[in-house]
């Protein structure tokens, strides 16, 4: 059985601990280890997801499988992007699925659980960025009608960007 729910400021922990794991488990080698450690430790220590949390911007959500935690989303809704017209765009900003989890269609409820929310908020779109080398995520996000627009250089450190396509999809009227 698969669940949803809205995170909270009392989920810190957990998405402490999955943003840390699904990170190094789909961009771990994208970078040497001391790159990756250092992104990990700034973006998924405790306190900044906290921040994270706190931020009345950011709509994280998790979603479960048979109870247990197999991922989680980020969006921010009203975020225009560059290449994009108009303001009511929605960020897909991070959505991460735990490699034990693959195969079993979590990531595209959850793509399509935020789809709808930010349908609901008379967004006329989303977009993100993905890393150019994971083609399973780029294949899933064309897939879902998602169009590479551009480019951008994601920065893993001081020493270390990895690139990324910016990807759109326009909702249907």
């Amino acid at each position: 059985m698969t669940t949803i729910r809205k995170a909270t400021v009392a989920d810190v922990e957990l998405l402490a601990e999955l943003g840390r794991q699904t990170f190094i488990e789909s961009h771990g080698h994208s970078a040497a280890t001391e790159d990756v450690e250092t992104y990990i430790n700034t973006a998924y220590n405790p306190e900044a997801c906290k921040q994270e949390l706190e931020d009345a911007n950011n709509i994280y959500h998790f979603i479960y499988y048979n109870n247990q935690p197999a991922g989680f989303s980020k969006i921010i809704l009203n975020s225009p992007a560059q290449a994009v017209a108009g303001i009511n765009i929605t960020k897909l900003e991070r959505i991460y699925v735990l490699k034990e989890f693959y195969n079993m269609k979590l990531g595209l409820a959850l793509l399509n659980f935020n789809i709808e929310l930010s349908k609901n908020h008379n967004q006329t779109g989303m977009w993100l960025y993905t890393w150019v080398e994971n083609e399973r995520a780029v294949n899933f996000y064309k897939k879902a009608g998602f169009k590479i627009i551009g480019s951008y250089d994601f920065r893993i450190s001081a020493t270390h960007t990895n690139p990324n396509h910016r990807m759109y999809l326009e909702y249907a009227e």
